[in-house]
């Protein structure tokens, strides 16, 4: 703090209760500075903003879900297209065990061994086992066009995840040179940042960054044709002849927003 800030407040202490408002002295070339300061962080806010929001990340976000759920699905399909072929592997035993008992059979029957009657019971199991072969037959037939279903949708499936996980790393592409190039104008607007608080002194940019926290990012505007720039509200008379007879170095605030004015020759004082 300067001297004759603290001069100051020490003599309006003295003179009135503690609660009564310090006024901060600065060169107006000090506070013309905050304007640069200002568009400054207001261009850097827009950026983190512009970061916060780009249309890329719903959708990279949406994509990467759509991708969890298509997972599972195809996890699911592996699962139940794995069971079926197990089951097309059954059938086709069974099927094949009735195939070797009737051959063996129609063996014993064409060589004639055994009795009649032993041979007129082959016979009869020869004609019981064609129509279980049959039977299993149809069945196993069944299975294996379910298990060509299932494959088939395997195969669809993997055939749009190949889609989607092109389509979000497109998107994750067209994110990320969005954020590069939000990041590289970031770096060259906040380049000179610090010489211009360098410029405007400890005080008045200790004030600035209080107002501007306090204030949603806005701490000093132009006081342009009787307006605050802040609030964007017409000053009343009383506030612009406060505002005319305060020296070239006091800093002003807006009675209504509390932001500092910086006073130009577009005031209209």
């Amino acid at each position: 703090m300067d001297v004759r800030r603290r001069c100051q407040c020490r003599a309006a202490h003295a003179r009135g209760p503690p609660n009564r408002r310090c006024v901060l002295k600065a060169d107006p070339s000090r506070q013309w500075r905050l304007l640069d300061l200002q568009a400054i962080d207001t261009r850097l806010d827009q950026i983190r903003h512009a970061k916060a929001t780009l249309p890329q990340t719903p959708a990279v976000e949406a994509a990467r879900r759509e991708l969890a759920a298509l997972e599972t699905q195809i996890v699911n399909a592996r699962t139940a297209a794995g069971d079926v072929q197990r089951e097309v592997s059954k059938s086709d035993q069974d099927v094949q065990l009735v195939r070797d008992r009737a051959a063996r059979n129609q063996a014993r029957l064409d060589a004639g061994q055994g009795s009649a009657k032993d041979l007129q019971a082959l016979q009869h199991e020869l004609t019981s086992l064609a129509r279980r072969q049959a039977e299993l037959e149809e069945l196993e037939l069944e299975v294996m066009e379910r298990a060509e279903t299932l494959t088939a949708q395997v195969a669809e499936l993997e055939a749009r995840r190949v889609e989607l996980v092109d389509r979000a790393q497109g998107l994750e592409t067209e994110r990320d040179a969005a954020l590069a190039k939000l990041d590289a104008e970031a770096a060259t607007v906040a380049a000179g940042r610090a010489d211009i608080v360098a410029g405007i002194g400890d005080d008045l940019a200790a004030l600035y960054e209080k107002i501007r926290a306090s204030s949603g990012g806005v701490a000093a505007a132009e006081l342009r044709h009787r307006r605050c720039g802040g609030c964007r509200l017409e000053l009343g008379n009383v506030d612009l002849d406060r505002i005319r007879k305060a020296p070239e170095d006091e800093v002003v605030r807006c009675e209504e927003c509390r932001r500092i004015m910086i006073r130009t020759g577009e005031s209209g004082l």
